[in-house]
């Protein structure tokens, strides 16, 4: 069916993404810069290496490959690091993504699907959070976000670049049959440091923040399967390709579970009690953050399939069967 070029196609969603475009009839061209990313994770079409921000690069694969669409997971995403170092993320999220345009403008190219984040809402003012709630980031990552959403905007208004934005949820889980999964390093997402902890490869699990107004004053998160965020980047890509309308989706489940209801689902699924200790909230994080996701089953006909024993079920497989550390 064509090309597609999957900027990050080597890191967590990504590599989740190019097997459902393989499965889907695309061939996924990943480019990568392997700072987060693993050459291993690239096995359903062709490894590029090179950096968003390079636009001599960018230009000989887009020649090379002629993808019909773009998709974009090639950001820094954690939290933490942005409040540390908020200007590298602004210098690889918005110069990176500005550059990854231009070079696709250059190249004939109008159509990108856009890895955003429910970070750009930032705290709630309602619960579950539609794409009409208001966008106030609290943080680095979120704002980085938000620019190259509204650029997103600007350039579908006045230049016909059409755009899926996916703002997805947290994402967690794995492939069932472990060929690929979550491997960061290092780790900072819950979900997998949980089962680290259980496996005894770290002594404890700490939750950050034990006050926040929620049933057990622990951060309520909705959590949703990888493999149901690369089922809704493949269907965004196949809108566009036909001649959708540029859209702005929330990626959810609509389900929101606590931090210690993960570590209750992950102690039961692993069979064992995990050490927890409790510490201060974590600056930038907001204290409930789940989705309406209408508008993702109206616009590209997306549901989410898998439940939180499947997503916790499927990272445990990976991290204690398949992930070689």
């Amino acid at each position: 069916m064509g090309n597609i070029l999957v900027a990050g196609g080597a890191g967590y969603i990504g590599a989740h993404t190019c097997l459902d475009l393989f499965n889907k009839g695309f061939t996924p061209i990943v480019y990568d810069n392997l700072s987060n990313g693993h050459a291993e994770f690239v096995k359903w079409g062709p490894l590029e290496i090179g950096d968003i921000r390079d636009r001599g690069r960018l230009d000989d694969v887009l020649r090379k490959h002629k993808p019909l669409a773009i998709v974009h997971f090639a950001a820094s995403i954690e939290v933490g690091q942005s409040v540390l170092d908020p200007a590298s993320y602004y210098e690889n999220n918005v110069v990176g993504t500005i550059t990854l345009l231009r070079a696709a403008q250059a190249a004939g190219i109008d159509k990108i699907v856009f890895s955003s984040t429910c970070a750009t809402y930032g705290v709630p003012s309602s619960i579950p959070i539609n794409e009409a709630h208001p966008q106030a980031p609290i943080n680095p990552y979120g704002r980085s976000k938000l620019i190259v959403e509204q650029i997103l905007k600007d350039l579908d208004l006045y230049q016909g670049f059409r755009s899926l934005i996916l703002r997805y949820f947290n994402a967690a889980g794995a492939d069932p049959e472990g060929r690929i999964g979550e491997w960061h390093s290092p780790e900072t997402h819950a979900l997998p440091i949980a089962i680290e902890t259980a496996l005894g490869r770290r002594p404890h699990f700490e939750v950050l923040g034990t006050d926040y107004e929620t049933r057990d004053g622990s951060c309520v998160r909705d959590f949703v399967h990888v493999l149901d965020l690369a089922d809704a980047h493949a269907r965004a890509i196949e809108h566009l390709l036909n001649n959708g309308t540029s859209h702005a989706l929330n990626l959810g489940t609509g389900h929101g579970t606590t931090v210690k209801e993960l570590l209750e689902t992950v102690q039961h699924i692993a069979g064992k009690s995990i050490s927890v200790k409790y510490g201060p909230r974590r600056e930038g994080d907001s204290p409930i953050l789940v989705a309406d996701n209408a508008l993702a089953k109206q616009t590209i006909g997306w549901s989410p399939r898998h439940d939180l024993r499947s997503i916790v079920g499927t990272a445990w497989n990976w991290h204690s069967n398949c992930l070689s550390i």
